[in-house]
């Protein structure tokens, strides 16, 4: 159990830095819908995804039930991509990351609601303290125009959230992590490809190229998360999640120059301290 855990922390740390990536070139791909971006994020993960089923070709078995909880998985895992995106698109990198990573907070209250896992006084006041901390990055007043799209980010970590849950849980029921995200790739695909035609915007072989790298660094981080939460659950090992924050903050320095303020960085600083004493606790009580 210990060198799963490992293997998850290992994982989880690789798909923040391709998620962070993915973020950054979805923002440098300009003014395009964002149907648009996630089809063709999906499209490049769905031909990655399945050379590996045929050079891998795992064996997989579906029950009835497994299939609805993939049906779950994916729906939730596209309503959280196309609202991170559009986060991406009209808030700081850092902002839209840190909303986005409220999904582990997601998956601990959903895990205790679907999958019954018990969840104690600690890890409510846990959720608490981090809902608290997304009031100083959302910044919910009147005059605040980026609360819309800060709200949409905040969406977007709750279908996180929910598709994660899912994953742990076809994991656990022995559903190979490739074949997850075939599905899920497919699924994305085949719900936003009319919507992407209903409103297309012609495209530079630039913009074409920059979402080429857009499906690449999402495919890695796909196949990392679904590899992390397969190994262990979310209460284990999602406080590594939040190294993404970093990654996003420094990438958008470095290409944008965006610096979050005090409000936000307090924000920052309140989340990651909960997620990790969240995580520290979680670990006594397995000890």
């Amino acid at each position: 159990m210990l060198d799963k855990r490992y293997k998850g922390v290992f994982y989880i740390l690789l798909s923040a830095f391709f998620f962070a990536l993915m973020a950054l070139l979805v923002r440098l791909a300009g003014d395009l819908p964002a149907v648009q971006k996630s089809f063709f994020r999906n499209l490049v993960a769905l031909f990655f995804a399945a050379a590996v089923l045929v050079k891998k070709r795992p064996a997989v078995k579906m029950e009835k039930a497994d299939w609805w909880y993939m049906f779950l998985r994916s729906s939730f895992g596209t309503l959280g991509v196309l609202c991170n995106f559009y986060a991406v698109d009209h808030l700081l990198l850092a902002d839209a990351s840190m909303l986005n990573k409220m999904s582990p907070f997601f998956a601990i209250v959903l895990s205790a609601l679907l999958l019954k896992e018990k969840l104690t006084p600690f890890q409510l006041g846990a959720v608490a303290a981090a809902f608290c901390g997304v009031l100083l990055v959302v910044k919910p007043t009147g005059q605040n125009m980026t609360l819309f799209p800060a709200l949409i980010g905040l969406l977007g970590g709750f279908g996180a959230g929910f598709a994660y849950t899912m994953v742990h849980l076809l994991g656990t029921r022995g559903v190979p992590g490739p074949f997850i995200v075939f599905c899920f790739s497919l699924f994305s695909c085949l719900v936003t490809g009319p919507m992407m035609l209903a409103e297309f915007v012609p495209m530079t072989s630039a913009q074409l190229g920059i979402l080429f790298l857009v499906g690449l660094s999402a495919a890695f981080a796909q196949f990392s998360i679904t590899a992390a939460y397969s190994c262990a659950p979310a209460r284990e090992i999602s406080v590594f999640d939040y190294s993404q924050i970093l990654f996003s903050a420094l990438l958008g320095f470095l290409f944008f120059r965006q610096v979050p303020d005090g409000l936000s960085w307090l924000g920052y600083l309140i989340i990651v301290a909960t997620a990790a004493a969240n995580f520290l606790y979680n670990l006594r009580r397995t000890a």
